[in-house]
């Protein structure tokens, strides 16, 4: 029979061995908390696992007991983000994303031509929804544009309430006597402004000078104003060189100044020549000479290839230099062949 005090004993030993088995801290979960949190608990004691905002538990439970080994038992909880909706599709803009977990964000951009209303982000709350809402892309609108001084507008196409959409156009005229000055078009920015006004200023020219051996026609008024004409012309025996009708430009001087030059004069007698594209005879098409900036070509010999060829000669202002292969052959020399009647090279 065992002893009473040896019974009792072992019971004390039995006892201490078992008090000192306490638990150790838990371990840690990603994205998780325990409460009570300490560094050691007693067998008994009780501690609660729980996600933290924003992520939700899967597997595995929550309550765990310390018990009389000291050990916890193995904790498959796992916490999982939160996942917020699909975001769409963004009309006439872009979604940037990595993912919609919680707590990522999502940004937003328009296109050219859009303007968000709404904020440029968005972030995945705690309880799985986009915060805060997602935005629209609008078009972007101009107002009426300003009108330049001593302007008008000849081209303009709004919407209702009179604004305009991106990329839309107005096209300024300037009042009589005035000039545009930058581009007469103005466009609507995806700023919702304009791009830069013209202006429009007065411009004045001094009268046209008469050219020598000519005329000059314009209008009989005091002031002559831009886009004002001016018509010139010559008298016989000359040619005007240059635009019979010039205009007042926007720098305040003529488009041109034309002159008149004097005709030419053959020194040829007789010759078969082209001009215009036509076989003439000097002494009929050009008997009272050649005006200034006519021109002809004269048909000259290949003695060594037996076969003709032409050459040019212009009148500029009462001059003309005839090729020197020409050979002008005498009424009386009819057994001579002329240039004009011999082969083509």
């Amino acid at each position: 029979m065992i002893r009473p005090v040896l019974i009792l004993f072992s019971s004390f030993l039995c006892h201490v061995a078992i008090e000192g088995r306490t638990c150790p801290k838990p371990d840690e979960l990603p994205f998780a908390r325990v409460v009570p949190l300490k560094t050691s608990y007693a067998p008994g004691e009780e501690i609660v696992y729980s996600c933290l905002p924003g992520y939700g538990s899967r597997g595995g439970g929550r309550r765990f007991i310390c018990p009389l080994t000291g050990l916890w038992p193995i904790n498959t909880l796992r916490c999982i983000p939160r996942v917020c909706p699909f975001a769409g599709i963004l009309d006439n803009g872009t979604v940037r994303y990595t993912t919609f977990e919680y707590p990522n964000t999502i940004s937003f951009s328009c296109n050219t031509g859009f303007h968000l209303k709404g904020a440029n982000s968005a972030k995945c709350t705690e309880e799985g929804k986009w915060s805060p809402d997602l935005p629209v892309c609008a078009p972007v609108t101009c107002p009426p544009p300003p009108i330049p001084k001593f302007a008008k507008l000849s081209v303009y196409k709004p919407l209702a309430g009179n604004s305009s959409l991106y990329g839309g156009k107005a096209v300024f005229e300037c009042l009589p006597h005035h000039a545009v000055f930058g581009n007469d078009t103005i466009t609507c920015t995806e700023h919702g402004n304009w791009t830069k006004l013209p202006e429009c200023k007065e411009v004045k020219c001094p009268f046209p000078s008469r050219p020598d051996n000519g005329f000059v026609n314009y209008p009989a008024k005091q002031v002559l104003y831009y886009k004002d004409k001016a018509t010139y012309g010559c008298h016989d025996t000359y040619a005007l060189d240059g635009p019979e009708e010039v205009e007042c430009s926007k720098f305040g001087n003529w488009s041109a100044q034309p002159h008149c030059k004097a005709s030419c004069q053959l020194p040829v007698k007789r010759a078969t020549v082209i001009y215009e594209g036509e076989r003439v005879t000097i002494q009929d098409k050009f008997k009272n000479g050649m005006l200034h900036g006519q021109k002809i070509s004269f048909f000259c010999k290949n003695k060594e290839k037996k076969c003709s060829y032409t050459e040019d000669a212009q009148c500029i202002d009462g001059t003309i230099e005839i090729p020197k292969c020409f050979k002008e052959h005498s009424a009386f020399a009819f057994w001579k062949t002329d240039a004009s009647d011999v082969k083509p090279c």
